[in-house]
């Protein structure tokens, strides 16, 4: 995998982006002699505006196919799936244009022209995602030798699911005698030979060290040795982080966070951070205003007022407010006054509420929290203080989420279904802690793009 701007990257899914924008530049660039073809025309010197368009086409329908989530890890789809998928990716793409032809016209390109690319592009792009990406990952994957039989090198060894083990091929695990066997017998290399000769011999690119105990006799000269002479060496807690996309609370430590390269980039960025949030959420209101509308129109007749539902949650630094939503449930939902975990099929929850709710339209109004500074447009989801008083005694390093504003959307809430558990706390807290370390304008705007999958797919919504 290749880190940029913090976040970890497959190799594969970068190469295939590269291939996918080289088809939609070349595309435009095949509609507008097609054009020049049949009607005649000469490009003369608009060779500098047409690039520009093409990059502004590609832009445009590379921001609707991660949108779609063409380039999320765990993407298995069949012929069909991708189709369809890359069809709806094309629609949002188109959208994206038109709105850029409304601001400046002369960035997008007309006529038969685009037509002819949209049409070239989806035939290409469709291709190569059928041939090229089931074959992909096997031929750029990096062969992992793990030092160490115990614990933490189990925790690898249950990287079961492909999206895991992605650009990854574990070769084996190390015993030299210092932990307790742990993993698979079958799977064990018992060396005779220096570390280096054994990697040599295995054709290893990478060394990851999962010793349970360092304490007990870490071979440093070994390790030092492989790394002079090329061998990638990373420890168990960054590899599961890469891998997985999130930080494993069983294999983090306080000198983890302590010494870590990140958990401050969020913080110390505030700047620009609220800077993406009062331009995103003007954007997003600008955009969505005639759906609020409508909701509030629905939302009265079915159940009259009021439209608005406030509720207490906690935010940066344990500071409680109020957050705002579209009323989705009855007006007695918590009439004990007891706060209750929301369930799949939750009875309580009204005929225009499961539909808000779906499509998260009843997140909305919180774009007024934002532009007020109570929450953030990406960050951890806020809970409430009953919640949290619950959840940061059961699970460790719970309050550190609490280091940057809440959001709305979220790198654990595209990466894992809602919530309404402590189990399911704890899960989503590890994906908020990879947020929190690696923080990059870049991730932010990676989540919300990926967020309008989760909205259209309708993922995770009770």
């Amino acid at each position: 995998m290749l880190r940029i701007f913090r976040h970890y990257i497959p190799t594969t899914l970068l190469l295939l982006g590269l291939a996918e924008a080289l088809i939609l530049v070349v595309s435009i660039y095949v509609g507008v002699a097609l054009g020049v073809a049949l009607e005649g025309l000469s490009l003369g010197g608009a060779g500098l505006s047409v690039l520009i368009q093409a990059m502004v086409f590609c832009g445009a329908m590379l921001a609707g196919m991660i949108a779609m989530g063409f380039y999320q890890r765990d993407q298995r789809d069949g012929p069909l799936e991708t189709i369809i998928r890359l069809s709806l990716s094309f629609v949002v793409g188109f959208l994206v244009m038109g709105a850029i032809y409304l601001a400046a016209p002369q960035l997008v390109l007309g006529g038969s022209a685009i037509l002819v690319a949209m049409f070239a592009s989806f035939i290409g792009i469709a291709t190569c995602r059928i041939v090229c990406s089931a074959k992909t990952d096997a031929r750029f994957s990096r062969r992992v030798l793990v030092l160490g039989v115990g614990e933490r090198a189990k925790q690898i060894e249950n990287l079961r699911r492909a999206s895991d083990r992605l650009g990854i091929t574990l070769v084996g695990f190390i015993d030299i005698g210092i932990d307790s066997q742990v993993v698979s017998e079958a799977k064990i290399i018992r060396p005779n030979v220096t570390l280096r000769t054994l990697i040599e011999r295995f054709a290893a690119e990478e060394l990851v060290v999962a010793i349970d105990d360092r304490r007990k006799g870490l071979p440093v000269d070994e390790i030092l040795d492989c790394k002079m002479h090329g061998i990638r060496i990373i420890d168990e807690s960054t590899f599961l982080e890469r891998q997985l996309g999130k930080i494993r609370l069983d294999a983090l430590h306080p000198s983890g966070v302590i010494f870590a390269d990140g958990f401050t980039q969020a913080v110390i960025r505030r700047g620009e951070k609220r800077l993406f949030d009062i331009l995103a959420s003007l954007l997003l209101l600008t955009v969505t205003l005639p759906f609020m509308l409508i909701a509030m129109v629905l939302i009265v007749l079915e159940s009259g007022a009021p439209i608005f539902y406030t509720q207490q949650r906690v935010g940066l630094r344990g500071q409680c407010f109020n957050v705002i939503k579209f009323r989705s449930m009855r007006q007695d939902a918590e009439g004990d006054g007891k706060a209750v975990w929301a369930t799949k099929q939750d009875s309580r929850v009204t005929r225009v509420g499961k539909f808000i709710r779906k499509t998260r339209i009843d997140e909305l109004p919180q774009l007024l929290n934002v532009l007020k500074g109570d929450m953030s447009f990406v960050g951890p989801r806020p809970e409430r203080p009953e919640f949290v008083s619950e959840l940061s005694r059961a699970i460790p390093y719970y309050d550190l989420r609490h280091h940057v504003k809440p959001g709305i959307t979220g790198w654990a809430q595209v990466s894992y279904p809602y919530g309404s558990s402590i189990q399911d706390a704890r899960e989503k807290l590890q994906y908020d802690l990879y947020y929190l370390k690696n923080y990059s304008v870049f991730l932010d705007v990676n989540i919300l793009l990926q967020t309008i999958q989760v909205i259209l797919w309708g993922k995770g919504a009770r």
